[in-house]
């Protein structure tokens, strides 16, 4: 069962809808390097009450439509992941559907904005269409295996060995994207050790939100220094999470988060990095607990 089943705001019309929440890595730590140059990760993987929304209507044809406070340059033919992820699906069989998009989050930002929309449609439309899940979801991008899972994960490997957790204490996270461009494997690739330390090999169950942080501090994401190197901005994002109980970059950025003990904090949070960066991108919401 995948989390996709969460109802999403309605659209008028919608037969059916899904949410597409963020993706945030709590930590991110790279174990290794493969032969064929895929990097090994070790990751603990959560997902943000913050995301996109994706409708289906009946129709003969499949299409796309985007709306949304990031609709901007978007795509809505065969580039789009929600499109591929149809396709997918479908196999070939010529089914169809009229698929509306509401975009919110920002694109190539460390939080899965794409993979998350292609988990959606996958779920969507496997409801929709009455078909199986195709096993071989990773081929849309590695992180869509984890976006299409409830609750906390442990996401190793190349992103397709994944361990659910205990679902974690209540804990409210803001979201600063700054806007810029930071190319995932560039940043791999200015990574001078690539064998770093995983996590512990057991992940504890944490009896309150102080618990959980003290493990966070503990643990890294070792792409935020050549992300921070690349785009020293990122730097001014994590500064500007400083009353956080932790700060930390997501994936390979640019996506930074602050952790706080309750909504009101990260609320006052959100509206102060707001006012003072008119145009990053800042969003503030719950760790999800399932």
């Amino acid at each position: 069962m995948s989390f996709l089943e969460d109802a999403a705001p309605a659209s008028p019309g919608a037969a059916a809808s899904r949410m597409a929440w963020a993706k945030v890595n709590l930590t991110l730590h790279c174990t290794g390097q493969r032969a064929d140059g895929y990097h090994l990760l070790d990751s603990l993987v959560v997902r943000a009450g913050v995301g996109d929304a994706l409708h289906v209507v009946p129709a003969e044809d499949l299409s796309l439509t985007v709306s949304g406070t990031r609709a901007e340059g978007v795509p809505t033919d065969a580039r789009n992941l929600v499109l591929q992820a149809a396709e997918m699906l479908d196999a070939g069989a010529g089914r169809g559907a009229a698929l509306h998009l509401e975009k919110h989050l920002p694109a190539a930002a460390g939080i899965g904005g794409g993979s998350a929309d292609a988990a959606a449609a996958l779920d969507l439309l496997s409801a929709h269409w009455g078909v199986p899940l195709p096993a071989d979801t990773a081929r849309l991008g590695a992180d869509v295996p984890v976006c299409l899972t409830r609750g906390p994960q442990r996401m190793q490997g190349v992103g397709e060995v994944l361990t659910p957790l205990s679902a974690l204490p209540p804990c409210q996270m803001v979201l600063v994207n700054p806007g810029v461009d930071v190319p995932t494997p560039a940043v791999f690739s200015a990574l001078s050790d690539k064998n770093q330390p995983p996590m512990p090999d057991v992940i504890p169950t944490f009896a309150g939100f102080s618990d959980l942080i003290d493990f966070l501090r503990e643990q890294r994401n070792d792409l935020a220094a050549p992300a921070i190197a690349r785009e020293p901005v990122i730097a001014s994002c994590l500064e500007a999470l400083s009353d956080a109980a932790l700060a930390r970059m997501s994936g390979s950025g640019a996506t930074c988060f602050g952790l706080y003990a309750n909504a009101a904090q990260a609320k006052a949070a959100a509206h102060r990095i707001s006012a003072a960066a008119l145009h990053w991108w800042v969003a503030a919401g719950p760790i999800l607990a399932a």
